[in-house]
């Protein structure tokens, strides 16, 4: 049986980011979250990566590299044309800094 080291666990602190000491980690997350809800509306549309890349008026190999969470050379701002190119509203709301870590939400709702 080979040897076992024992392993420390760390609760993150809800950002994978900065957790890994990524500089802007909070634009990194956000950022994560929104191509997240991009590659669901990809699968949910059925499309391919072709399609996709048709609709957002971009190459399909930038569609593959976003998907698999290569963003970082992609600003807040384009990522939300893509989403708003691929049929959704981007709400942004904005609240005094409170009890919650974050003072900006990215909410994206689908268009009716």
């Amino acid at each position: 049986m080979p040897n076992v080291r024992k392993a420390r666990v760390v609760r993150g602190g809800g950002n994978v980011f900065a957790d890994l000491g990524f500089a802007n980690a909070e634009d990194h997350l956000v950022k994560a979250e929104l191509v997240s809800e991009l590659k669901h509306i990809i699968e949910r549309e059925g499309w391919s990566q072709a399609q996709a890349a048709k609709v957002m008026g971009m190459a399909q190999p930038d569609v593959s590299r976003l998907l698999r969470g290569q963003f970082s050379n992609y600003s807040l701002d384009r990522i939300m044309r893509f989403l708003t190119a691929a049929g959704c509203a981007v709400d942004i709301t904005l609240r005094p800094k409170g009890k919650r870590a974050h003072t900006i939400r990215f909410g994206v709702q689908e268009v009716a």
